[in-house]
């Protein structure tokens, strides 16, 4: 059975922050392997849509306006910045009715579906910190089970565009769940910081 998304984004918020705590100061500017960005749009990117979540669910009825570039979000410190969202975003989500109804970017949807994507968005952006100090994130298999059940039913020319995912890639023979998981993506599996 596929966990519940409520589960999975606390989960999800636990992976990231593991990997938010690997990075030092000077790895914030470093290269991404999202193409274009650095760790700390990573960063704004996730922590954005965390915060825009936190507030739908506390009724605020938020406007959906993304920073450019997405580090340009992120204020002072990058890991004192994530930790300021996790605490209220977990108060938000416990507990939360998944069938209530809200309105969101993508329209009316159930906060069960509205939190699915962001879910597994925590995992795949853990993974693009990881690299960036060329650290192995392994992507629990829960996670890459959710995130094939969100995304499989999806059509593919809504799925791979600019604001998704790249074309999925080939991943190498001998390719982790994990591997497989990210070329699925359209990450190259074996991106590596540059020296």
């Amino acid at each position: 059975m596929i966990g519940r998304s409520d589960v999975v984004f606390l989960n999800g918020l636990d992976f990231f922050t593991d990997a938010v705590v690997r990075l030092r100061a000077s790895d914030w500017d470093r290269p991404s392997p999202c193409s274009g960005w650095r760790a700390v749009d990573v960063l704004g990117h996730v922590g954005s849509a965390v915060r825009f979540g936190t507030k739908l669910l506390q009724d605020d009825n938020p406007a959906w306006e993304p920073a450019d570039p997405p580090g340009s979000a992120v204020e002072g410190d990058p890991g004192s910045w994530w930790t300021t969202l996790v605490g209220p975003a977990r108060e938000a989500v416990s507990g939360v009715d998944l069938a209530r109804v809200v309105e969101s970017p993508m329209g009316r949807r159930t906060i069960g579906e509205g939190l699915s994507f962001p879910a597994l968005d925590l995992f795949v952006h853990a993974w693009d910190l990881g690299r960036v100090i060329d650290v192995d994130v392994e992507i629990p298999l829960e996670a890459i089970e959710f995130a094939h059940a969100v995304i499989d039913p999806i059509p593919a020319e809504q799925v791979r565009s600019p604001r998704v995912f790249a074309t999925e890639l080939t991943p190498p023979p001998d390719a982790t769940p994990t591997q497989r998981f990210v070329a699925w993506t359209g990450r190259d599996p074996r991106w590596a910081p540059v020296a």
